[in-house]
């Protein structure tokens, strides 16, 4: 789960992080009370979307004027933004938040996320703020400077100054640099986060420490645990289809292609992807309803896809062990006829009950292709949409 930034930022002071002062607003009947409470005569405009790369799609604008800061925020609200982080349709911009503007030294890049390899919680700094890291990974890898966090003792005094001194900071700001860096790990433990970055982190012509921009994520299946970020989650900036997917307890990720394909099992899933990228297809979606659905929650998947206009044919493969072929029929069968399918589907059932399952497909009515096994399954789906 995603924070918008100015929820970020609300965060991180919680931990004695500094941000710039900002005010978020969803209309622009606020921009006039936002401006007088900042003060200044400049401030900078950005774009509330869960997607990076704003900047270069025209959602961040600095202002030098009251009438230039509500041109910003009229052209803003209601924009759909499209940037090279979010899909190809957009997001929809309904809130913004208006910061003051602060003097830049320097920008610096601090991140903490989970070292899948060591098992552990990385601490990623650059000199390098302000750019994509993928950019500085690429070009300038030896910029990119890396403390791994003990599991038991946490993020150490030593690792920070080692971060701190590889980062050319001095004097004060060594020590400012271990305190926000220490906040920063006590966040992302206590709150179970997947992702905390800062970018840029910038030094101030005065020497200080100020997080610029933020980006956090939340561990999806640890949000139960926390109330308070939960209740930020925006709906509004996620795909409906992976909302209603996520109600039925579904796990569904939207893709480009225009084969949808329903699966139990995340390795068959992908298994199933890669053959219809083989054969030539473009699969629409992940989708894994699991190996104890019931055929209710089949039916729901087999909405969800077809919920997706891009979908020209359905490619549903099921080896059923826990979940049982003749439930998995009976859920496409009632799918088939409520939804009123319009595209070919293409099954393909192997396992328990599986001679059941075929014979209730074959008498249905409902049309479906059938297929001998994945291979056949995979260019049937991909001859279907060509």
């Amino acid at each position: 789960m995603n924070l918008h930034e100015y929820q970020a930022k609300q965060v991180l002071r919680e931990y004695g992080i500094a941000t710039p002062r900002g005010v978020a607003i969803d209309g622009a009947a606020q921009a006039d009370g936002a401006l007088k409470e900042l003060g200044g005569s400049a401030w900078v405009v950005k774009a509330q979307i869960h997607a990076g790369g704003r900047g270069k799609a025209g959602g961040v604008k600095l202002v030098r004027s009251p009438e230039a800061a509500k041109e910003a925020v009229s052209a803003l609200l209601g924009k759909v933004l499209v940037t090279y982080q979010n899909a190809p349709e957009g997001q929809m911009v309904s809130r913004l938040l208006i910061e003051e503007t602060l003097p830049i030294a320097r920008e610096l890049y601090i991140s903490l996320t989970v070292d899948r390899e060591t098992e552990r919680v990385a601490l990623v700094a650059s000199s390098e703020g302000g750019m994509e890291i993928e950019e500085v990974a690429e070009h300038s890898p030896e910029k990119i400077l890396k403390e791994f966090c003990d599991p038991l003792l946490g993020l150490q005094d030593f690792q920070c100054r080692a971060l701190a001194f590889g980062l050319k900071l001095e004097g004060a700001q060594i020590g400012e640099f271990g305190k926000l860096a220490k906040g920063l790990y006590k966040l992302f433990i206590e709150n179970d986060l997947a992702m905390a970055e800062i970018n840029p982190l910038i030094v101030t012509a005065t020497g200080n420490l100020v997080a610029l921009d933020c980006k956090i994520g939340v561990d999806d299946n640890a949000v139960f645990r926390h109330k308070d970020l939960a209740a930020m989650n925006d709906n509004s900036q996620i795909d409906p289809k992976e909302v209603a997917a996520k109600e039925c307890d579904i796990s569904y990720i939207a893709l480009s292609g225009n084969i949808g394909c329903m699966v139990n099992g995340a390795g068959l899933a992908m298994a199933t992807m890669d053959l219809i990228k083989l054969h030539g297809g473009q699969p629409a979606n992940f989708l894994d309803v699991g190996g104890g659905a019931t055929a209710e929650v089949v039916a729901k998947a087999f909405k969800i896809i077809l919920s997706d206009s891009n979908v020209k044919a359905v490619l549903v493969n099921i080896f059923g062990g826990i979940m049982r072929c003749d439930i998995i029929a009976e859920g496409i069968i009632a799918a088939v006829k409520d939804v009123g399918v319009k595209v070919p589907v293409i099954v393909r059932l192997e396992g328990t009950n599986v001679e059941l399952g075929q014979k209730m497909l074959a008498e249905s009515g409902v049309g479906v292709i059938s297929a001998s096994d994945m291979t056949d399954a995979a260019k049937r789906a991909v001859a279907a949409v060509q």
